[in-house]
């Protein structure tokens, strides 16, 4: 499992004219789901979405965790994360969960961090065209693995 994760200062998926999932001061996290993922990289990544240290303390330091500062989640899977980029020109998927196994991880990811994260969690829409829209703070960006 891979999170790509942003600290904004808001972000916003928009499905067709729907805005879907928003959030104001927080984390953007795209996720994408390997072949092999289940609890354990659930677990890990919740732990660490919520507990990665991205956030400036009192002396501009990131000392804090998104748990620390209270602010949203906005979770987006993303399956392109995923792919094989190490030859050619185009990207492949076999190196991508299949759909039916990733929705199940994914679901089970929000469950767990809206479980454990009282600062809101708002989502994508699995499976459709979404447009993401957001302000990267920093710009702050990591590349995560569970």
């Amino acid at each position: 499992m891979l999170a790509l994760i942003q600290r904004v200062t808001h972000a916003s998926v928009t499905v067709g004219d729907e805005t879907v999932g928003a959030i104001g001061p927080g984390l953007l996290a795209l996720v994408g789901i390997e072949p092999g993922d289940g609890d354990p990289q659930v677990q890990r990544m919740a732990t660490r979405l919520l507990g990665y240290r991205v956030f400036a303390d009192a002396q501009g330091r990131m000392n804090r965790s998104l748990a620390d500062t209270g602010g949203g989640l906005l979770l987006v899977s993303q399956f392109t994360l995923a792919a094989d980029t190490s030859s050619g020109m185009r990207p492949g998927f076999s190196t991508a969960a299949e759909p039916a196994l990733a929705e199940r991880v994914f679901d089970r990811l929000v469950a767990r961090c809206r479980q454990t994260h009282a600062g809101g969690v708002e989502i994508g829409r699995f499976g459709t065209h979404m447009v993401v829209n957001l302000a990267n703070d920093g710009p702050v960006t990591f590349l995560l693995r569970a």
